[in-house]
């Protein structure tokens, strides 16, 4: 499973995805966005949005913390 992470180091949002994605037993590829210009453009081609976390799960897009479709995308419900 692919899981990239577009993330700044100040936002509490992107600190309790990365933890509550670890705690799955998943790993992920962290994007600090915050001085990487061409990472940041490629998160917004990727979303259409400025906001962190945006999550990336086997191609899927999330934006924010939404656990709910963190989990769905990790196939995590049933």
């Amino acid at each position: 499973m692919e899981i990239k992470i577009y993330s700044t180091p100040t936002c509490p949002y992107c600190r309790m995805a990365k933890e509550y994605i670890a705690s799955q037993g998943f790993f992920y590829q962290e994007i600090n966005v915050s001085n990487n210009q061409p990472a940041l453009e490629e998160m917004m081609k990727l979303s259409g949005q400025m906001g962190v976390p945006t999550i990336i799960i086997n191609g899927q897009v999330t934006v924010g913390f939404d656990k709910n479709r963190i989990d769905t995308l990790l196939g995590l419900t049933t």
